[in-house]
């Protein structure tokens, strides 16, 4: 038996039984706009090799006393107003919760609630978003996104995919070119997939699959509502989306625009239980793109820096916050989680010009950050609408921190060491 197969087979039950668990838990307190950090920080980096496996004195925390759904933060746009608040350190944005009202759904996607019922009226969007060349940071919409994940695309650089549901931003991107992973994000979220074209052997791809008219590619004239963004640059990296348009434009185009059923994942704002601190995880893809995650135990979130410089011609590697153009605010996330997933070429052609086939079907190993622990974990994804469903080596879900969530992709080559309470984590190609 073809040893996927197998695989397949071996897991599809677990996962079954799992699914049908899956419900909405509660959520966070009303969110917090983070303290101020550093505008660069140099790091050196001591570390000692970290073994991927159970820990046997590692207390199992089953997780299952649910707690009382919040309220989802309202998004006010930049520019925001900040108070200050007694007892924290720093500056906070502190956002009222509208009531709660019989009508309030939880949104799958962060275990938030949402007061309004026609928030998830529509498919969610799953936008490319560049992350280089450099100049086109900050980008616009990250901080408004329910989940991102980034990964490798090729020569050294890394690309978001962001999903938006709860939020519907007036400017995303700028969106770049698509790859065949966004294949899975897109049937993970039943989402449309925006995108700026891609090579040929991709856009052929996605073009003749049952996808085709879920995809939402550049172009001009009102319909699909891109547009030119303020900034003095090539255009190839000034092209951005305006997501409040597509439903008129949807309408138009005679494409399904309506609400979908999406599984989500298990939510809990109870404190896991692991005795592996962390205080940054740091995601090194190249000597061009690499970042560090560093949690901030007021607000629990995980705050996000990225690579200042290339770390060419004895540069030493340097970090400056990621921030969000449209919001002002900076990048954040309540839970990081690294998956390890296979990354294939077809053939020498596609890896002469590093084209991968990432492949997040089945299972593998993967880390899950909340609430300055780590816990190891496996990725799960039977079938493909579904989204990744993570739980412990020893089988229980994983309840995840309500918030937004950043899955960063590495290749199962990759490797992954710790020193002290820093994480670091390295991608390999095939």
């Amino acid at each position: 038996m073809d040893f996927r197969l197998y695989r397949r087979i071996k897991f599809r039950a677990v996962v079954l039984i799992l699914n049908i668990l899956l419900i909405a838990s509660c959520a966070s307190s009303p969110e917090l706009a983070p303290i101020p950090v550093s505008p660069s920080v140099i790091l050196p980096f001591d570390t000692t090799l970290t073994p991927f496996q159970p820990l046997a004195d590692t207390n199992i925390d089953p997780y299952l006393i649910l707690s009382t759904p919040q309220i989802e933060p309202t998004y006010t746009p930049y520019p925001s107003y900040y108070v200050p608040a007694q007892g924290l350190s720093g500056s906070v944005q502190i956002l009222p919760p509208p009531e709660v009202t019989p009508l309030s759904i939880t949104n799958p996607l962060t275990g938030l609630i949402v007061s309004d019922p026609s928030t998830f009226e529509h498919r969610p969007f799953a936008i490319k978003i560049a992350n280089s060349p450099d100049y086109v940071r900050p980008q616009s919409g990250l901080t408004l996104a329910d989940v991102v994940y980034e990964y490798y695309i090729e020569w050294g650089d890394t690309r978001f995919i962001a999903v938006f549901y709860s939020n519907n931003p007036k400017m995303v991107g700028p969106v770049r070119s698509g790859r065949f992973f966004d294949e899975h994000v897109t049937r993970m979220y039943h989402a449309f997939l925006v995108f700026k074209s891609a090579d040929p052997r991709e856009l052929n791809y996605l073009k003749s699959s049952d996808l085709n008219d879920f995809l939402v590619i550049v172009g001009f004239g009102g319909c699909s509502p891109y547009f030119t963004g303020p900034y003095h640059r090539d255009s190839y990296n000034n092209q951005f989306f305006n997501s409040t348009k597509w439903a008129a434009c949807a309408i138009k185009k005679g494409v399904d625009n309506s609400p979908q059923v999406i599984n989500g994942g298990f939510f809990t704002e109870d404190l896991p239980e692991s005795p592996l601190a962390v205080t940054r995880i740091f995601s090194s893809y190249s000597i061009y793109s690499y970042n560090y995650w560093e949690y901030d135990p007021a607000t629990h979130k995980y705050f996000r820096y990225q690579e200042a410089n290339d770390m060419v011609k004895g540069k030493p590697e340097a970090y400056a916050p990621l921030s969000d153009a449209q919001t002002g605010l900076p990048v954040t996330a309540e839970n990081v989680v690294v998956l390890f997933v296979p990354h294939i070429y077809a053939n020498s052609y596609n890896a002469h010009d590093q084209v991968f086939n990432i492949d997040l079907l089945d299972f593998g190993n993967a880390y899950v950050f909340r609430d300055g622990v780590a816990i190891p974990a496996v990725w799960h994804r039977a079938y493909q609408d579904q989204p990744v469903l993570l739980t412990t080596l020893e089988g229980e879900p994983i309840y995840m921190r309500p918030g937004r969530t950043f899955y960063q992709v590495m290749g199962v080559n990759s490797s992954y060491t710790q020193s002290g309470t820093d994480w670091r984590f390295v991608f390999q190609t095939p």
